[in-house]
């Protein structure tokens, strides 16, 4: 099997793609696998260190402010679509997926163009641009959210939810392992504040408005902040015992195990891992987020009684009053973790690679059996 995977340039396309790939691998170990990105995004160092060797493209996106960078554009893409079919013609994949990001474009593009079989995995509740145009002409696309019958046409929907790390959501076993790795106090109920590897501004200033209450009323916190944020952390945290700062969490299913409640950023890839676990979430949606795709995510939960949306502005002024009202009620906790678990989709990768595995005609598909 030849498989071209395009996208990139955030870690909730990026992860997706890779856990599609590996999943290919696995099923099919003969499989050639081609990751196609955008130049100077993160992809092309993060595919690569999973295993996969990865072709840039030029393509860059329009700048939202004024800036002579943005003549540019037309040129870059341009030559990126010329790329783009020449990677098709040497390559000749038997399918071409897209992830969403620049670079999905134009290879999504040349090969529809080539009469390649397509498909595409939309993370969000409300699908980006490039996935909106692409609509039209590929063959199957994969979503994780219903109601995308409003964007896409519905009779190439199939629901198969986000790839997740599997590590990351089997907490079977966990709690007093994650207790010991973090140091925690049983007797004291958990916040887990995740705002991303980069962190976020308002989380953080949030956390450090509510952190010396939450403390005294018997709380205890894992606060991841981000590299930007972390010395400043350290100073807040300091004679604040049940308060810890980390730069990164690595070990996140401890994390989760450990977490009663969770405030989190609402990307598509976290709000997936939150329904695996059945954790009760505050979501806080980034406003920096192009088509504002963070509250559309969380409000795909919070309209099923699945969440709770703190506005990122309301943040600093109302989050350690809402942390404290929800984990007084065990029962609204209850409610939103299985709100949550009711809207997980598991084995995500594998039901997408079959979709893939469909659109391979049959007589093809014989030839690399595994």
């Amino acid at each position: 099997m030849r498989v071209i995977i395009s996208g990139g340039g955030t870690g909730g396309h990026i992860f997706p793609a890779v856990a599609i790939a590996k999943t290919i691998q696995q099923q099919y170990p003969k499989a050639e696998i081609l990751f196609v990105g955008a130049l100077g995004k993160m992809e092309m160092e993060k595919v690569p260190a999973a295993g996969f060797e990865i072709v840039g493209l030029p393509i860059v996106g329009i700048q939202r402010r004024l800036t002579w960078k943005n003549l540019l554009v037309p040129f870059k893409l341009l030559a990126s679509m010329l790329k783009a079919r020449r990677i098709i013609r040497e390559f000749k994949p038997d399918i071409a997926i897209g992830v969403g990001g620049y670079a999905s474009g134009p290879l999504l593009r040349a090969a529809t163009s080539a009469g390649i079989a397509t498909l595409i995995q939309e993370q969000n509740s409300f699908p980006g641009i490039t996935n909106r145009i692409l609509s039209k002409k590929v063959n199957t696309i994969c979503v994780a959210y219903p109601g995308l019958e409003k964007y896409f046409p519905k009779e190439k929907l199939v629901m198969t939810g986000n790839p997740v790390r599997p590590e990351v959501v089997d907490l079977k076993g966990k709690t007093e392992r994650a207790q010991s790795f973090f140091k925690l106090n049983g007797e004291r109920k958990t916040i887990l504040i995740i705002g991303g590897s980069l962190g976020a501004r308002t989380v953080n200033k949030a956390v450090e408005s509510a952190a010396k209450t939450w403390e005294e009323q018997g709380l205890q916190v894992i606060w991841q902040t981000g590299k930007g944020y972390i010395e400043q952390a350290k100073g807040v945290v300091q004679g604040l015992p049940h308060v810890q700062a980390h730069e990164f969490i690595r070990e996140m299913d401890l994390a989760y195990a450990a977490a009663d409640l969770v405030v989190s950023r609402a990307g598509a890839m976290s709000i997936s891992e939150l329904c695996l676990v059945g954790k009760p979430s505050v979501f806080i949606p980034s406003p920096n987020v192009s088509e504002d795709h963070q509250t559309k995510n969380a409000m795909a939960l919070v309209s099923r009684g699945a969440a709770v949306l703190v506005k990122d502005i309301e943040a600093e002024a109302t989050l350690r009053d809402v942390v404290l009202g929800l984990i007084a009620d065990e029962a609204k906790l209850s409610a939103l973790a299985a709100g949550a678990k009711s809207m997980a989709f598991d084995h995500a990768a594998e039901r997408i690679v079959e979709e893939v595995v469909k659109l391979i005609p049959e007589e093809k598909r014989r030839t690399f059996q595994p």
